[in-house]
């Protein structure tokens, strides 16, 4: 059986995705933070095509389409990618990985038309730092990182290192990138912190010879580097806000500008164009135009989070630009005005949560902000933000009036739905931090758990908000809280290794499970007569409720903690995910897996099936949210 889905992004949007591996079932649509372009430096990169975009996310590079929107997924990566890289031609796509101390990066060459490996380049230590592809697609330039401290030439037809020597004398400081030039593909360059050096291939010696550029009593850290098209300059992006401009034949300073008004906190990203103008990127998120001959700023606009990527569409008509803050901009050249055409969040997804009863939203909760997104179009439609804080739990309303949140600052907070205004706040909710929150079905009270173990119920009146009670059994943080459908019963889950369903009329214990893990997640099943459970051991345990009885146990992970689960509106599957980074789907009675989805790069934080029972919501610590499509819907 073959169900299809889309992956939609909230970095870019919507494109084809991951499978489900046994009976294989695609994403239906993919959010996805970008990472990629936020975090890797030049991580966006236009295809030649014109008709792509390609991007890191965790350990995934994406290539989203830009007519249709839809996403293709190159893996391969064992950890995060730091760095990427497209060829001339367009035939091939490089991208280079972090790895652990003492551990090899891999560089991967991919053949981009058939979406596959092409070779696996294994030489640098620790991290790969910049790639370069020659200008025919001959050689690839791989430049480790800090720990490595290397510069290595491939052969991309031949699958082999060419040559390779330190990228810098033992006194000069680290370098962060690598360009080849644009009429030979036997020189090119690297720059750093106080180092520019241009480098001359000998193929038949399989020799590289630097060759120091000179520049004075000027002192600079080096983060870009962009070539003139006849090679007969370069410029240099630096830390301290200005460009330098260097004589690739003389290897000398030719001039450096701005003289006032450096570009704050520093040049992150430089792209030449034809008419000899520059496209800079500030670290204070200005895309500005600049003259050649004294880098005077003709035009600029500032976006959202400093700017990492700057990648011309074609002869440059159009560029887009990536920032830190995981937003994707596009720029008409001409009139120099943009639009944002996708974005999400820059940290890792806490929750996610869909309103009772309707799956055309669903709201998800990150460091200093919740959105709101559209289900089907993968838009954002609401964007709630408080500074300097992270939001653990979210939770709608059933009445859908408002949407309750849990923070790490120890406040409950509420904001409507539709323009995100907040309504109240419940102040020194939890003493270390508010970990979970649920509403009751008629919305009165509000069930918190917090990082002291402390499971509370607030009254909600029409002007303020009452502690109730406070239940004080569990000994270590509260993962998860869930509701039974009359409001007179909870489970609340804890790291302590406990599971206790509670009275809410009395507020006791009515009975205890313990088992040897830290419990992350529990759910009813729909007929109320059983809990689920997982956490660390990575095993499901089925509970009675009644006298608290283990019932099953099956064995759910082979790797990591399960950090999520939901349960089928109709009960007869559930699902699962957690460190190893997969999707789940249990038949609940046969304790059987149906499908496994493979798609996220970092742990699963959480996960939901929509109510309709047509997707299921998945977000994660690299800050993704991918929507799959549920592969046993009657729809």
């Amino acid at each position: 059986m073959q169900l299809y889905s889309r992956s939609f992004v909230c970095r870019p949007p919507p494109l084809p995705a991951h499978s489900w591996i046994h009976a294989p079932v695609l994403l239906d649509e993919f959010f996805q933070a970008d990472d990629g372009c936020g975090q890797v430096p030049s991580g966006l990169v236009s295809h030649p095509d014109c008709e792509h975009l390609l991007y890191p996310l965790g350990c995934t590079v994406v290539i989203r389409s830009l007519k249709g929107a839809r996403q293709s997924f190159l893996h391969g990566h064992t950890n995060n990618v730091s760095c990427l890289a497209v060829s001339n031609s367009g035939h091939y796509v490089a991208s280079g990985q972090v790895t652990y101390m003492g551990f090899k990066a891999d560089v991967i060459l991919w053949n981009f038309e058939k979406r596959e490996l092409h070779a696996r380049l294994t030489l640098h230590k620790v991290k790969v730092e910049a790639l370069a592809f020659s200008p025919n697609d001959l050689y690839l330039a791989s430049l480790g990182g800090q720990d490595d401290g290397s510069v290595v030439i491939w052969n991309v037809t031949k699958k082999e290192a060419v040559c390779g020597n330190a990228v810098s004398l033992p006194t000069a400081g680290t370098t962060n990138t690598v360009r080849f030039t644009n009429t030979s593909d036997l020189s090119f360059i690297t720059a750093g912190n106080d180092t520019i050096r241009v480098w001359q291939l000998d193929i038949p010696n399989r020799k590289i010879r630097p060759t120091d550029c000179q520049t004075g009593q000027l002192k600079r850290i080096i983060k870009c580097v962009a070539v003139a098209p006849d090679d007969s300059f370069f410029y240099c992006g630096t830390t301290s806000g200005d460009i330098l401009k260097v004589n690739l034949k003389t290897k000398l300073l030719n001039s450096y500008g701005p003289a006032k008004n450096k570009l704050t906190l520093g040049v992150t990203a430089l792209s030449l164009l034809k008419s000899g103008e520059l496209l800079v990127g500030t670290g204070d998120g200005v895309v500005a135009l600049c003259k050649e001959a004294n880098f005077k700023t003709m035009q600029k606009v500032a976006l959202e989070g400093a700017v990492t990527s700057i990648s011309l569409r074609g002869q440059g008509h159009q560029f887009f630009a990536g920032t830190a803050v995981a937003q994707i901009y596009q720029f008409n050249l001409p009139e120099f005005t943009h639009e944002m055409i996708a974005t999400c969040h820059s940290e890792p997804v806490n929750d996610v949560a869909f309103p009772f009863g309707t799956s055309e939203l669903f709201a998800t909760c990150s460091s200093q902000d919740i959105r709101v997104w559209h289900t089907q179009s993968g838009k954002e439609l609401l964007r709630i933000t408080v500074p300097n804080m992270t939001c653990h739990s979210i939770q709608f309303a059933r009445n859908g009036k408002n949407i309750v949140s849990g923070w790490n600052d120890g406040k409950i907070r509420a904001f409507t739905p539709e323009s995100g205004r907040l309504m109240y706040i419940i102040d020194n909710a939890h003493g270390m931090g508010v970990t979970t929150v649920s509403l009751t079905g008629d919305c009165k009270r509000i069930i918190s758990g917090g990082g002291e173990g402390q499971v509370r119920v607030w009254e909600l009146g029409t002007q303020s908000q009452r502690l109730v009670e406070a239940m004080k059994e569990h000994k270590s943080s509260i993962s998860c809280i869930r509701l039974k459908h009359n409001d007179k019963e909870c489970v609340s889950a804890s790291t302590d290794g406990t599971c206790i369903i509670w009275d809410l009329e009395r507020f006791v214990r009515k009975q205890i499970v313990m088992a040897n893990t830290l419990f992350k997640c529990a759910c009813y099943h729909p007929e109320e007569f059983q809990i689920i459970t997982s956490g660390t051991d990575r095993k499901i345990g089925f509970w009675e409720v009644f006298d608290g009885s283990l019932i099953r146990e099956l064995e759910a992970s082979q790797s990591g903690s399960i950090n999520g689960m939901d349960v089928s509106p109709d009960g007869e599957y559930f699902v699962t995910g957690g460190d190893d980074k997969l999707i789940k789907v249990w038949s609940y009675n046969d304790g059987d897996v149906t499908f496994v989805g493979k798609g996220h790069s970092g742990n699963v934080t959480r996960l939901c099936v929509c109510p309709n029972r047509w997707h299921i919501l998945s977000v994660s610590t690299d800050g993704a949210i991918l929507r799959w499509r549920y592969p046993h819907s009657s729809a």
